[in-house]
């Protein structure tokens, strides 16, 4: 689990910077009823593309709006318990993530697991036909999206031709052996398609929803005065490089409160009835933010290097709404193949004698043993504890994830008993003074990690924010066990076992430690 890095304080430096640079007074920006906002968009934002509702065919408003509804109906949504700057932080959006079986999307220190969509061959049983034809809505969406986003994509470099070079530059080394030139075109044509159809074959959609009348709290938006903001600017995190974000935004007039239109010029500029979606260029000062209002049905596309370049942020309508994120998350280390495939490098380390009943491990070089404990750990506080802190809401979904955490957390017993074999090695008297500092230097380290996360995660589950969410939401410390469990190879507390290896090594080692 990452703490509060460096890079989070330098973006904390920079934006206490821009505050200061600003002091008391607010920087501009532009809505669509502003004569300049056309310019503006074109020149400073052109890579935010607007489809407005009557733009979608009406069977995908219909199927999605009613999918979504269906959803906080049978109370699929929840509030994730994050972590901002080292803090546990209750998100005042409820979410929801739906996608490709067995994908995973992770932002703000959670791993959120996918709801799988209909997908042929992989067997889904949802809690209910209602919610297995909402999630059928979403991929529905998702697939229309997709292709939308190429045609954009296409258009929007057809008419930029300066801004093709990027992926030309792909293709270049592919072409410059081909004798003919037209052959060279024909191939970065290709080469092009395949680029664009990679960045947008959203793999999840991050569906959200918010009733505005039931927060007690937003914050203002602190550089333009736009007002009451539902999500905080930021660029969004875990994606395929220069991939593009499509959202469908449905806020649902007759399910909010009444509009107070004593209220609707309260905020200059924008009206705050209306949901919008505010851009701004990251860390920039001189030029215009904008707000882009949203209506029922409307879609908006973040493409290319928009999400890197821009920051954007969720300006608050009144009446509850809805949107469906679809996402090229950067899953080479966020799907249950990766983490099965981790789980079988560190399983060639063991050998297990079914006759005699005893299990040994293979090597015990420093590169077997530290792989091993890496993958342990990952196993245990990337996948394990990450989906029990959500307790039991993906059941009101489908079980679909149950199998498979079960069979990790096999694994992951495993190398519990792994763990337990290499200190038992390590006290063999045929071991010399120095090969014993050598796997102890390697190993202590992960133990100590592995000590202090856990330490970490059992008082994040015991936190009052955690405590007072639903029941079947409530974070889960799982694994856990106590002293003298006969079931598994170690104790759950591991500082005896630490302090043991640091009487071991020497002071040079740092091994003395009062």
């Amino acid at each position: 689990m990452k703490r509060f890095t460096k890079h989070d304080k330098e973006k904390e430096i920079k934006r206490q910077k821009l505050l200061r640079e600003i002091e008391d007074r607010k920087l501009p920006y532009l809505t669509p009823k502003d004569v300049e906002f056309e310019e503006l968009s074109k020149a400073k934002y052109s890579k935010l593309h607007l489809r407005q509702a009557g733009c979608v065919p009406d069977d995908i408003h219909q199927a999605v709006q009613q999918g979504l509804t269906t959803l906080q109906d049978y109370t699929c949504f929840a509030q994730d318990l994050v972590q901002i700057k080292g803090k546990d932080v209750l998100t005042p959006v409820y979410r929801l993530l739906v996608g490709n079986p067995g994908h995973t999307y992770r932002y703000l220190n959670t791993r959120l697991f996918a709801i799988p969509w209909p997908t042929h061959g992989v067997e889904v049983k949802y809690s209910n036909d209602e919610i297995g034809k909402a999630c059928q809505a979403i991929k529905d969406l998702n697939e229309y999206l997709h292709a939308e986003a190429v045609k954009i994509l296409v258009d929007h470099y057809s008419a930029a031709d300066e801004e093709i070079g990027f992926v030309e530059k792909a293709t270049t080394s592919l072409s410059e052996n081909t004798e003919s030139g037209k052959g060279v075109h024909n191939n970065q044509k290709i080469n092009i398609n395949t680029v664009l159809k990679d960045r947008t074959s959203f793999n999840v959609a991050l569906l959200n929803y918010m009733d505005p009348s039931r927060m007690k709290y937003l914050k203002e938006e602190p550089y333009f005065a736009m007002g009451k903001m539902a999500v905080s600017w930021h660029h969004d995190e875990n994606l395929v490089e220069r991939s593009t974000v499509a959202v469908y935004s449905y806020s649902c007039d007759d399910l909010g409160p009444a509009l107070d239109e004593s209220n609707k010029n309260s905020v200059e500029g924008r009206d705050p009835t209306l949901w919008h979606v505010g851009l701004k260029i990251a860390w920039d000062i001189e030029t215009p933010g904008l707000a882009l209002p949203l209506h029922p049905g409307d879609c908006y596309f973040m493409l290319d290097d928009l999400n890197m370049t821009h920051q954007h942020c969720v300006l608050s309508g009144m009446p509850s709404r809805y949107s469906s994120t679809h996402r090229v998350a950067e899953c080479s280390t966020g799907t249950l193949d990766y983490i099965f495939g981790r789980c079988d490098v560190a399983m060639k380390n063991l050998q297990n004698d079914s006759v005699l009943g005893i299990s040994s491990l293979i090597s015990l070089e420093v590169e077997f043993v530290r792989q091993t404990e890496e993958i342990h750990n990952e196993v245990e506080f990337e996948w394990l504890r990450q989906f029990w802190f959500q307790g039991k809401r993906s059941a009101k979904q489908c079980d679909w994830w149950f199998g498979p955490m079960a069979e990790l957390e096999n694994a992951w017993k495993e190398m519990e008993q792994m763990t337990k074999l290499l200190l038992c090695e390590i006290n063999k008297a045929e071991w010399s003074l120095e090969e014993k500092k050598q796997i102890i230097r390697c190993l202590l380290p992960l133990l100590e990690e592995r000590q202090e996360l856990r330490k970490i995660w059992v008082a994040r589950c015991q936190s009052r924010l955690a405590n007072n969410l639903p029941i079947d939401e409530q974070p889960e410390c799982h694994p856990h066990w106590h002293r003298g469990d006969a079931k598994m190879p170690l104790p759950f507390d591991l500082e005896e076992i630490i302090s043991l290896l640091r009487s071991q090594l020497g002071p040079e080692d740092g091994g003395e430690r009062k």
